[in-house]
């Protein structure tokens, strides 16, 4: 497994998936800044949802969740470095590699398995001959959207579940209806810079664990792998299904012991009940879905709701907080707007937020590059 990470564009000093469509959140009131507007309510298409009113939001009643002192910077008291463009880019590891891309389609393998799933993003031509594809293992038919509902077709009779290994976790593979199969490779790259960063923590305060708040948190391996280098872990998802699958996978890698709290709950709520009670972390990971609801029916829209997450975000850092990780899958969206939002957030702090791609290589022919989504992250350092 090889990480690379290319050269960033300098910059000025600035100020600032899954199954069952996880931990979805519920719709944010406006931004505390004065001059802020009720978010528009929908329209009458058939998508549309409706919004809960402002006053019935805490997020616009409770003064503690959403303070102003840190929403807008005054002009020439802007301390945290802003660095764009990073492409962040791996070639896969023992249990996984992308084959092959092209016309609209992906080819990967997962262990002992050659999957083929729709990606818009691959819109070349594929390099490999159609035998190596019509051979695929396994095939996503259904919905084009990542989130998109469908089902798979098998060339063979295959396993329910499979096991893999990244680093020191180790997971089950399974077939899911929205095209997932419990494990973002592209997240390597982030994986390993935790894991550095909360060993250093741990260097400099030997007396604690780093506290670690893994929100939206799927299947674990986040939280596992941020556990084994030594952090204390609380891992938040609204699906019971995806708990369950990441305990399954502690169970699997031998990490009973190791002090992870996995909560069901919905992100938006759970964050500011901590920031209500004063709960603060040293390293905060988040990957939110572009929508989804939580278990109880609690909607999360990530262009409406993400400024108000962040927010909360910023409200339970830990005052010697080390690292803040926003991986987003929106198509649709822009790592610069993630960037500028980031360094709203963290305007007065030191450090740097460096914003761009995940992205992972070709192990064939090709040697491509295919960009899988976008990231923002703070680190103190």
């Amino acid at each position: 497994m090889t990480v690379r990470r290319a050269r960033p564009k300098p910059a000025a000093t600035l100020s600032c998936r899954k199954e069952d469509a996880l931990a979805r959140k519920p719709p944010r009131q406006p931004r505390s800044r004065s001059n802020a507007q009720p978010p528009a309510r929908a329209g009458a298409s058939k998508n549309a949802r409706p919004t809960k009113k402002r006053e019935e939001s805490p997020l616009t009643t409770d003064k503690e969740i959403a303070p102003d002192t840190f929403r807008v910077a005054p002009k020439g008291e802007k301390n945290v470095t802003g660095r764009w463009p990073v492409m962040l880019e791996t070639t896969g590891w023992a249990d996984y590699e992308l084959l092959d891309m092209g016309d609209g389609e992906k080819l990967e393998r997962y262990g002992p398995h050659v999957i083929r799933r729709p990606e818009a993003q691959a819109m070349g031509a594929r390099r490999l001959a159609a035998t190596h594809w019509e051979q695929a293992d396994a095939t996503f038919t259904g919905d084009i959207e990542e989130e998109g509902p469908g089902r798979w077709r098998f060339k063979r009779e295959l396993p329910e579940t499979w096991q893999m290994r990244v680093g020191a976790a180790r997971f089950n593979g399974r077939f899911m209806s929205f095209r997932h199969v419990g494990v973002f490779p592209e997240q390597i790259a982030h994986w390993e810079w935790t894991e550095a960063r909360i060993r250093e923590a741990s260097r400099r305060e030997a007396s604690r664990p780093p506290k670690v708040l893994n929100l939206f948190g799927y299947t674990g391996l986040a939280s596992l792998l941020a556990a084994h280098a030594g952090a204390e872990v609380t891992h938040v998802d609204a699906s019971k299904k995806a708990i369950g699958w990441a305990r399954e996978n502690q169970a699997l890698s031998g990490m009973d012991d190791l002090p992870i709290r996995w909560i069901c709950d919905d992100a938006m709520k759970f964050i500011a009940r901590e920031a209500r009670r004063g709960n603060t972390y040293d390293g905060i990971v988040l990957d939110p879905p572009k929508y989804g609801r939580g278990p109880k029916g609690e909607v999360w829209d990530l262009f409406r709701d993400l400024p108000a997450m962040l927010d909360l975000v910023r409200s339970v850092m830990a005052k010697e907080a080390s690292f803040v990780i926003l991986s987003i899958y929106a198509i649709r969206a822009s790592f610069l707007s993630n960037h500028e939002l980031m360094m709203d957030v963290m305007h007065d702090l030191p450090g740097t937020v460096e914003s761009g791609e995940l992205v992972i290589r070709e192990t064939g022919i090709g040697e491509r590059a295919l960009s899988t989504s976008l990231f923002s992250r703070w680190s103190a350092e």
